[in-house]
Order: C-alpha cells, then sequence, then structure tokens
C-alpha cells in the first residue's frame, strides 16, 4: 500500500494528451523517512509504520526534544503520521519515502482537515430548516426542543450549537492525474479536502485506472 503526507497548494488545469482538461489540486510531497516499524508481534500488536514528515509541510520549524529523541540520527521532522499496513516487515527504519511511489491513474483517498468556523448555530452547522418566520415566532432559528420530562437532563449527541470546522475529512477514490518526483507535486483530480497550507494524508486503494473514460461504438449510436 503506498501512503504519503503533503501540504495542499492550490487547484489548476491539466491537460491530457487528448486535448481534455482535468481539474486538479496540487499537493506538495517531500521526501519522508520511516521512524518507527509496529508489528503484531511487538508490543503494540498492529502492524504499522510510523514517518517523519518535513518540517515545510506541517509542524513547528522547532523542534523540541522529545522529537529529536525519537528521530535520533535520522533528521528533525516537523510531525509524526502513521499508517497501517498489511506487513510491516516490507519497510525498514530510515528508509525514504516520495511522491515517485505513485503512479500516473492510481486511486487514492485523502484526509484533510476542514476550516474552521467557530461557533456556529443549528441551522448552519447542521442543516436544519428553522422555525416559520410569522405566527408568533420570535426566534425562527433556534434549536427547539431538547429534552423533556424523562430522563430530567439532555441525551448524549443532541444536536445543537457549537464548535463547527477542524475535524477530519475524508474524500474516497480520488485519481492522481500526474506525478513530479523530481519537485515533489502530485496533481490530484478534484478538491482534496482541508486548507490552503494544510496537511493532507494520500492512501493508495490499490486501483488504477484510465485517466480520460474511452467512449465505444455503442455510446457513440445511442448518442445519435
Amino acid at each position: 500500500m503506498n501512503f504519503i503526507v503533503g501540504k495542499k497548494l492550490n487547484m489548476t488545469s491539466h491537460f491530457v494528451e487528448s486535448g481534455e482538461v482535468i481539474p486538479v489540486t496540487m499537493v506538495k510531497v517531500p521526501v519522508m523517512t520511516v521512524t518507527q516499524i509496529k508489528t503484531k508481534d511487538g508490543k503494540d500488536k498492529y502492524d504499522a509504520v510510523q514517518v517523519g514528515v518535513s518540517t515545510s509541510v506541517g509542524g513547528s520549524k522547532r523542534v523540541n526534544k522529545a522529537k529529536k529523541g525519537h528521530s535520533k540520527d535520522l533528521g528533525n521532522f516537523g510531525l509524526f503520521a502513521e499508517f497501517r499496513v498489511d506487513d510491516a516487515s516490507a519497510f525498514t527504519v530510515g528508509q525514504k519515502i516520495d511522491a515517485g511511489i505513485f503512479e500516473i491513474g492510481e486511486m487514492v483517498d485523502c484526509v484533510g482537515i476542514m476550516k474552521g468556523r467557530g461557533f456556529a448555530g443549528a441551522m448552519k452547522r447542521h442543516g436544519f430548516h428553522g422555525f416559520p418566520a410569522s405566527h408568533g415566532h420570535d426566534h425562527p432559528r433556534s434549536v427547539g426542543s431538547i429534552g423533556q420530562r424523562f430522563p430530567q437532563h439532555v441525551r448524549k449527541g443532541m444536536r445543537m450549537s457549537g464548535h463547527m470546522g477542524t475535524q477530519a475529512v475524508t474524500v474516497k477514490n480520488l485519481q492522481v492525474v500526474d506525478v513530479d518526483a523530481a519537485n515533489g507535486l502530485i496533481a490530484i483530480k478534484g478538491a482534496v479536502p482541508g486548507t490552503r497550507n494544510g496537511v493532507v494524508r494520500i492512501t493508495s486503494t490499490g486501483k488504477v485506472k484510465p485517466l480520460v473514460k474511452v467512449i465505444t461504438e455503442k455510446e457513440d449510436k445511442k448518442k445519435k
């Protein structure tokens, strides 16, 4: 399974050889270093690979002693990311991972942190329709009833006003359109979750599909 951590840059257009235009999101992916390997036979009881990510992607540029001690002689990293794998024995501590592990047409899942909206009401946060604006309603955007006589308290999970945003969002089955391993750039079809300059985790699904849908003769006849 291929994986990498990058920084979301901006959206642009990518032109394929057939002349079609594909909207893409550019992600900066500097080289990562494997800092720790976890196995089922060890104390962690599961297979995973921990990687150190450059300070240019995220985290503090001033690395503290705890992070320095963890990475030891491997270098200074802004943050650490962990990925579950089926076989951790295929990786070694100190191994370098770059954008070259992905191929054009590969399907990936992207995880990013959405923008923070601060304190939001129930209509914006949960999509409530609200009360009628007439017939004596002084607060048409209010939540309404949040409980009753039993059980004499507000139930857990009740949808109410509160902090909105800054949550991890996953968009599945996006496609790698272009890979520039020399400059550490990956172009992904569509919109990648997260804010600009935010950290994005990219994981391969193991599937590869053509960039442009091939139109068959049958589909041409149906259009006619």
